[in-house]
């Protein structure tokens, strides 16, 4: 008996339990239960909003799926985007709807008309307006799920199936999880960056010129594609030994890189040509910037964001500029040392190249406000995946996803519920 009971092991976790299931079963019971608690977590958020929060007192759901940028996108359902550029009393161009790209209200658009009172050519903005919300949120949902569903493809086959479902979990709870039930194109977009990171993984070029350009006309950051495309084939030739890289390969990493990169700049191309500002997209983008710095943008500089930023955010914090500046160095420093991390080399090398690759895009192209922690959500499935990958007690990835739910349930609050000032904008 004592001899049975020291070697008996643990027994299995919720997630080990769910083994005989199928992955599209594993994957949607994990992810169901976590816009569960995300939906109860926005009901908290709701009945404690204060009367000066964004919403008011009270705020409906329909009120946080349809907040901040989503009102953009559905902007663009309801007038399009303007041929003239807004300007405000200082001459700067305002923020406008060419800082948010088409594809994701069209969906949603397309979706919305089978909803009664809502079919092209009514005349009920208020029916409209609320149907497009509601189809939003569908489209996010089921965004989400495949972004899960990816994930689960790309760590499986290098961890196994539990950890994988660990992966999709944490990625499922994240503090940003929000973002897979509101009116915003992350989780579209985050679906599409997994598949194509599994396409590139297994070589399904075909995948890819399917991707790049839906992620082109999503949301920015798609640029980062070609250069992870671009870094893969310098891999690939630095270990043409170990593994042959055939000239069909060669020239489909040439064409994908080319079109990736070319599409990356097709809408703030568009955005100039049809306001007939040279400049429109650019300072229509900078105009975000300027809530934080004033009229003294101070233009854009690759990599000079972080720079302003750290200084802004210092001034917020109250402590001096230099402390910011160190603040940052040791953020660029993480960053790096991210990649260390055994967890995280233990991913494909592809999904790694991704990750670097973003975070350079990042690096190069924001401004660090408070939308910051939303931009950073494409590299969550790195982390979640590292986390997975590490070995922890049940319990303790148990005592994490819990601490993902305390930190989303303040996000939302803060964003959603109170969001009353410049630095609490999702």
């Amino acid at each position: 008996m004592a001899d049975g009971a020291l070697t008996a092991e643990a027994p299995p976790t919720v997630l080990a339990r769910l083994g005989g299931w199928r992955v599209w079963q594993r994957v949607i019971a994990v992810y169901a239960a976590a816009r569960l608690v995300t939906t109860l977590l926005m009901l908290v958020s709701s009945a404690l909003a204060p009367a000066d929060g964004r919403h008011g007192e009270n705020p409906s759901i329909l009120d946080y799926i349809s907040g901040w940028d989503a009102a953009w996108y559905r902007e663009i359902v309801l007038n399009g985007y303007p041929s003239d550029l807004p300007r405000d009393d200082s001459g700067n161009v305002a923020q406008n709807a060419w800082a948010f790209m088409p594809i994701y209200p069209v969906i949603v658009r397309a979706l919305s008309i089978v909803v009664p009172g809502a079919g092209l050519g009514s005349d009920d903005v208020w029916a409209v307006a609320d149907a497009w919300g509601w189809c939003a949120a569908l489209v996010s949902l089921v965004a989400g799920y495949a972004a899960c569903r990816a994930l689960f493809a790309v760590v499986a086959p290098r961890m196994g199936d539990e950890k994988a479902l660990w992966a999709v979990a944490f990625l499922a709870f994240n503090p940003l999880g929000l973002m897979f039930q509101v009116g915003y194109a992350e989780s579209m977009w985050l679906a599409c960056v997994l598949w194509a990171v599994w396409a590139l993984e297994r070589r399904r070029w075909v995948w890819l010129y399917v991707l790049i350009p839906i992620l082109a006309f999503t949301r920015p950051g798609e640029l980062a594609l070609p250069l992870t495309i671009a870094l893969y084939g310098i891999w690939r030739l630095l270990r043409r030994r170990e593994e042959e890289i055939r000239r069909s390969e060669v020239v489909h990493i040439l064409a994908l890189g080319a079109l990736g990169t070319l599409l990356g700049f097709a809408w703030p191309v568009i955005a100039d040509a049809v306001t007939g500002d040279p400049s429109g997209y650019l300072d229509t983008e900078l105009a975000w910037r300027r809530g934080w710095t004033g009229d003294e943008t101070g233009g854009f500089l690759p990599g000079g964001g972080w720079v302003q930023g750290a200084s802004v955010w210092a001034g917020l914090w109250g402590i001096p500029a230099w402390a910011g500046y160190l603040l940052l160095a040791a953020i660029a420093a993480s960053a790096v040392l991210l990649f260390r991390i055994p967890a995280v080399r233990a991913l494909s090398m592809e999904m790694r190249l991704w990750a670097a690759s973003y975070l350079v895009y990042l690096a190069l192209v924001v401004f660090p406000q408070s939308s910051i922690l939303r931009m950073l959500l494409p590299v969550a499935p790195l982390v979640a995946a590292a986390i997975a990958g590490t070995r922890l007690l049940g319990s303790t990835r148990v005592l994490i996803l819990a601490a993902s739910v305390a930190a989303q349930f303040w996000w939302i609050h803060e964003m959603y519920g109170v969001g009353n000032t410049y630095y609490l904008i999702p």
